[in-house]
């Protein structure tokens, strides 16, 4: 007999109780005394400004971290989950934020690594195909890790929890690179899976995700909870003021001055990409005025990551012309000299490339913004690498333990403030961000998109890479598409929608020629064509 979710969860005792759970690192107590329930057939959320211990608390669930103290409860016997390993075999699964794959190994030999030891790779290949198709996650099993996206990894990801068949399924910011329809369809499965008993452990900052999909939510605070309550009934400003403490701050996004300089300009840029799964760009042709924010969307893995290296300079082209920046030719010069003509960037990829990971945030500050006084003759004067670093940390509200912090010790949100921090401080002509919210709550969501739209009204050009539509359209002036290496027309914010943007990610929008006008030359285009 069918029933639903509700009534399920209301006839069955706890599949995972936390009692009391408590764990302390030697500068922050991550957990203190959190209890947690979470009922068969339920979809629970976990909410909390980052650093307020939903990561840590997750880990303990999946046998990463041992707590300190306190019980858990799977199916209502007391159990000790030592390892991942141990807590697959109890039937939990985890969807990591900050990815748990190898990058020298495939796609397919990854996903293996959870399955039993007798798993043939060319059937469970089949299986990934079939999974991913079904879920619309495409992925390529055959593909090696270190060339996917960091959307395409999170696809990995998801698709080797539900090929273990879990019983609780953990997914810590499932939906940060996912199109509006992919978000759909991934809410039709989770929603499958709990009406046929499963329990979902579901971390977002995303609070009408949050409200759209979940039974119960459970909000930290400092590590500790300061409420549950059910999210389909609460109002989002309450939800807002239980993870900060405060009401959500609204973007001030006044609008652009039109006519501003050629900052960016990207003319028929065509480059064929050497990573045999990579993706070729074919004639990208874009230009981002001072005083404006430029968006670009698109599905992870459309040559987004092709096109940043360009930008960056990771990437040299063989056609100096393609890119120039101020005025000036820099398609064949490198990271160091673009950054000496105004280019500041943020990538995707945090630890790595964002940022060192042993090294301390002093360290990484130096590692870009070495620029502004903090080498003189070859030595580093570390009075103003300390100063700045220190500011950082102060003006971007960094929780951490000083400048001496390693980079390890912040959580993903923290460091993502610091990355954006660092860049912005520098005041660059030109920034390139990209993703730069995912993973990051609310609050500090809202700030970060304050300060883009703040460095845009000091006269820089911001361009924002993100799979993020509802932020590209609360900061960006014009939006374009990345779909199959090739991108779309610039449209005005006001003059689009998510609805046809969305469409638009799939490859489908009206042909243009390659245009480097004005704001106001477009705007008369796009009156004109029909």
């Amino acid at each position: 007999m069918n029933r639903t979710t509700d009534t399920y969860r209301e006839a069955t005792r706890p599949r995972l109780e936390l009692r009391g759970i408590r764990k302390v690192y030697p500068t922050v107590v991550a957990n203190d005394g959190v209890d947690l329930a979470v009922e068969p057939g339920e979809i629970h959320a976990v909410l909390g400004e980052n650093g307020a211990g939903k990561s840590t608390l997750m880990k303990i669930i999946f046998g990463i971290v041992k707590p300190d103290a306190g019980d858990i409860i799977w199916d209502g016997q007391r159990v000790e989950i030592a390892s991942p390993n141990i807590a697959r075999q109890q039937g939990i699964a985890m969807v990591f934020q900050h990815f748990s794959l190898f990058e020298t190994l495939t796609v397919a030999e990854n996903v293996a690594l959870a399955m039993p030891r007798d798993t043939n790779i060319s059937v469970l290949s089949r299986k990934i195909v079939s999974l991913s198709e079904r879920y619309g996650l495409p992925v390529d099993p055959r593909r090696l890790v270190h060339s996917l996206s960091i959307g395409e990894r999170q696809r990995v990801e998801i698709i080797r929890c539900l090929l273990q068949n879990p019983q609780l399924l953990i997914m810590d910011e499932p939906t940060s690179v996912l199109t509006p329809q992919a978000v759909q369809k991934l809410f039709e499965t989770l929603r499958r899976l709990a009406d046929e008993g499963r329990s979902i452990l579901y971390i977002s900052h995303k609070l009408d995700e949050i409200k759209a999909l979940c039974h119960t939510a459970t909000v930290l605070s400092a590590g500790k909870v300061s409420g549950v309550c059910d999210p389909r009934t609460e109002p989002s400003s309450r939800l807002a003021r239980l993870m900060i403490g405060k009401d959500l701050p609204a973007c001030d996004h006044p609008e652009a001055k039109s006519g501003g300089d050629r900052k960016l300009v990207v003319g028929n840029l065509s480059w064929r990409s050497e990573d045999e799964f990579g993706t070729d760009l074919v004639d990208i042709c874009l230009t981002v005025h001072s005083g404006e924010v430029v968006g670009i969307a698109g599905i992870s893995g459309n040559g987004q990551q092709e096109f940043l290296e360009s930008l960056s300079g990771e990437q040299l082209l063989s056609n100096k012309s393609a890119i120039r920046i101020c005025g000036t030719d820099i398609g064949n010069l490198g990271p160091a000299a673009r950054r000496r003509l105004g280019l500041c960037y943020v990538p995707e990829e945090r630890l790595g490339r964002g940022a060192v990971p042993a090294m301390s945030l002093a360290d990484n500050a130096l590692l870009t913004a070495r620029g502004l006084g903090m080498v003189n003759w070859g030595l580093v004067r570390l009075a103003k690498v300390n100063a700045f670093a220190e500011l950082c940390i102060e003006r971007f509200d960094v929780k951490c333990g000083g400048r001496n912090a390693e980079v390890t010790s912040l959580s993903g949100g923290n460091l993502q403030k610091f990355i954006v921090g660092r860049e912005i401080l520098q005041e660059p002509r030109v920034l390139i961000v990209a993703q730069p919210t995912w993973g990051l709550d609310v609050g500090a969501a809202a700030f970060i998109r304050q300060s883009l739209v703040d460095l845009r009204n000091s006269g820089a050009a911001v361009l924002v890479v993100s799979e993020e539509l509802d932020e590209l359209f609360e900061i960006c002036d014009r939006i374009a598409v990345i779909a199959n290496g090739r991108l779309s027309p610039c449209k005005r914010t006001e003059d689009t929608d998510v609805e046809e943007i969305g469409l638009w990610m799939t490859g489908m929008w009206p042909s243009e020629t390659c245009d480097s006008s004005s704001p106001k030359e477009t705007e008369a285009k796009n009156a004109t064509r029909i």
